[in-house]
């Protein structure tokens, strides 16, 4: 193991590589610390200190973002609106079929998706940063926080203040979408992935400490060999798949035999990966937004529809919210599985060039079985999103640990399938150059 990695640095080319992914990160790393434009450093940081953590569907941006969304950097909105646009997109092919068709096309169809997606991740931007401005105007962007100070964010409340820290953020997320497809041509790949696993990175170390100085070492100690258990069976699953045997039928074109060779097609249990997690969240935030708006403003009784909103769906360790949070994963998880994966398609393609399942017909009966092993086989990799999802929430009740618990939720997915991929990445390309891999 150690030589392996001794031969990745005496490689030029994957020293270089490696070198440059390094560089893009401190840079994507400097820039979260970098405030925006007229926003009061000192009165952020007052906040910060005071242990003040963002509610509701921020929790979800300041952890994508390494927690620079708090700091109202220029970096604050993160990865995110380039997530939200690439599932928009992606979701989109099941109602346009003009972007279904560029998908098919092959990789100039798929260039032009990657365009439009870029255009939505800029209308996005835009968006977010005008909320993000707002809530922190309001002084509500740092939750329960008892400091003056978090209401006093933002030094100047003109239209050409907002309209300038609207144009930087927005331009911030554009240049972290140009230094990830940096890294993807001229670093290691994987670019978008290797930042987000950056930004939940960054905050591990945060939500560690928070966990001793509040509970102690030995509590310490138990969250850290909690995490290592939970992380070996998050890999244990995230590498598990249900391989369908796959032959292809011998073919005489002139003189020359194709075919005839066997595979098959590896069905993952989790196949969503971490999306399911992200729209339950978003969705969840609603009912809270909505009772927010709703609250009085002259400090009178709210209505008890409010009230019980408030009670229910405001903090993640209320037990209903913990079921609906639970249930909603589950169904998101089956209908992100049915848009990404269309068993007809794959038996029309296996027909088309010969292949067969045995002792499955082609056509029609091929797509009804992998749709009845796709379907058992997605219940499992549903349950264990919605039991990974609740593990912060558990934590929160328990130990008293944020909501950014980093064995946990969409933390520990990302940090463990961008892992793995970022392994194999170096280890194909080591058997390009040595014959011998990263892993044996």
């Amino acid at each position: 193991m150690f030589r392996a990695v001794a031969r990745i640095f005496r490689t030029p080319d994957l020293r270089r590589k490696i070198a440059f992914t390094l560089g893009i990160i401190a840079i994507f790393r400097l820039g979260s610390f970098i405030p925006a434009p007229f926003v009061d450093f000192g009165n952020v940081q007052l906040c910060l200190a005071g242990n003040a953590g963002a509610s509701g569907l921020y929790e979800l941006v300041n952890l994508f973002s390494g927690g620079a969304l708090l700091q109202l950097s220029i970096f604050a909105l993160g990865i995110m609106p380039y997530i939200t646009a690439s599932i928009i997109t992606q979701l989109l092919r099941v109602v346009i079929p003009h972007f279904d068709t560029l998908y098919k096309e092959g990789q100039a169809g798929q260039a032009k998706l990657t365009q439009y997606t870029r255009y939505l991740t800029i209308a996005l931007g835009v968006l977010q940063s005008t909320t993000l401005i707002t809530v922190a105007r309001s002084g509500a962007l740092f939750n329960n926080s008892g400091v003056a100070q978090c209401s006093q964010l933002i030094t100047d409340d003109a239209w050409y203040a907002i309209l300038l820290m609207v144009i930087t953020m927005t331009a911030g997320t554009g240049l972290i979408m140009w230094l990830g497809e940096l890294i993807t041509e001229r670093g290691i790949g994987n670019g978008m992935s290797l930042l987000i696993f950056t930004s939940i990175a960054a905050t591990f170390p945060s939500s560690l400490w928070l966990i001793q100085q509040t509970n102690g070492w030995e509590v310490f100690f138990m969250v850290i060999g909690i995490g290592v258990i939970i992380m070996g069976l998050v890999v244990f699953v995230e590498q598990s798949q249900r391989r369908i045997p796959v032959q292809y039928a011998k073919r005489m074109v002139g003189r020359r035999t194709f075919g005839g060779n066997n595979t098959y097609i590896p069905i993952k249990v989790n196949m969503a990966g971490v999306v399911p997690v992200i729209f339950a969240s978003s969705l969840l935030y609603l009912p809270a937004l909505v009772a927010q708006f709703n609250q009085p403003a002259d400090g009178g009784v709210a209505p008890e529809w409010v009230v019980w909103i408030t009670n229910n769906f405001q903090s993640g360790d209320n037990p209903l919210y913990m079921a609906v949070y639970f249930l909603l994963i589950v169904g998101f998880t089956y209908f992100y599985v049915a848009i990404t994966f269309n068993p007809e398609e794959v038996a029309d393609n296996m027909k088309k060039y010969g292949g067969f399942i045995p002792g499955i017909r082609a056509g029609r009966p091929t797509a009804e079985y992998l749709d009845y092993v796709l379907t058992r086989v997605t219940l499992p990799g549903s349950l264990y999103l919605g039991l990974v999802a609740l593990i912060p929430l558990i934590a929160l009740a328990t130990v008293g640990a944020n909501a950014n618990f980093p064995f946990g939720g969409a933390s520990i997915l990302i940090i463990v399938g961008v892992g793995l991929e970022t392994v194999k990445q170096i280890d194909s390309q080591l058997q390009q150059r040595h014959y011998e891999g990263l892993l044996r």
